[in-house]
């Protein structure tokens, strides 16, 4: 008899002693108000281009520009209305450009930058996503000038001894050509 109430009272401590396993919880918790402020902090870095790109355009009113889907502004310096051809995925484009601030002052002209080669919406490329974007509505021959926002431009980096953080630029852009490739990426 003893040793059946031995087994007994063993099966119970190990049913006892077997339950779930908890989580750990963490010594410190954060709130995510750093995330918050910093949304907040962008937000409010936008409204404040906005406005000054706002401005710019209500000052040029004789210059016809467009809004861009993806959040900037833009004009045709010299537009092509019978190609009707614009880069693709996987097309290689040829292209110079230059960069100012938006009061017309020079960053780095298109000497500076030289002609430019690169796969349309290739993501490894060291080029702004405003140009990367703008490219996209060009056709061979084309010049136009943008208006880019500081996060589709340098953003938080800048450029070195030449453009500060989070400044809005003009870049005037022409497209040289556009080579039709098979590659899809």
């Amino acid at each position: 008899m003893s040793r059946s109430i031995c087994i007994s009272l063993g099966i119970l401590f190990a049913m006892l002693s077997c339950k779930s396993p908890e989580a750990r919880r963490p010594i410190q918790s954060n709130s995510g108000s750093f995330i918050t402020k910093s949304i907040e902090r962008n937000k409010a870095i936008f409204e404040k281009e906005k406005l000054q790109i706002t401005q710019l355009l209500d000052a040029n009113k004789d210059q016809p520009y467009h809004s861009s889907e993806t959040g900037f502004w833009y004009y045709y310096n010299l537009k092509d209305t019978i190609q009707t051809k614009i880069p693709e995925l996987g097309d290689l484009v040829t292209f110079s450009y230059d960069i100012k601030r938006l009061d017309g002052t020079a960053v780095l002209s298109k000497d500076e930058i030289g002609i430019q080669n690169c796969i349309v919406d290739k993501t490894n490329q060291e080029l702004i996503s405003g140009i990367r974007d703008g490219l996209k509505l060009m056709k061979q021959g084309e010049t136009i000038t943008f208006l880019f926002p500081s996060y589709k431009a340098f953003g938080y980096y800048g450029i070195d001894n030449k453009l500060g953080t989070n400044v809005p630029v003009q870049c005037t852009v022409t497209l040289n050509k556009i080579n039709q490739t098979n590659e899809n990426y």
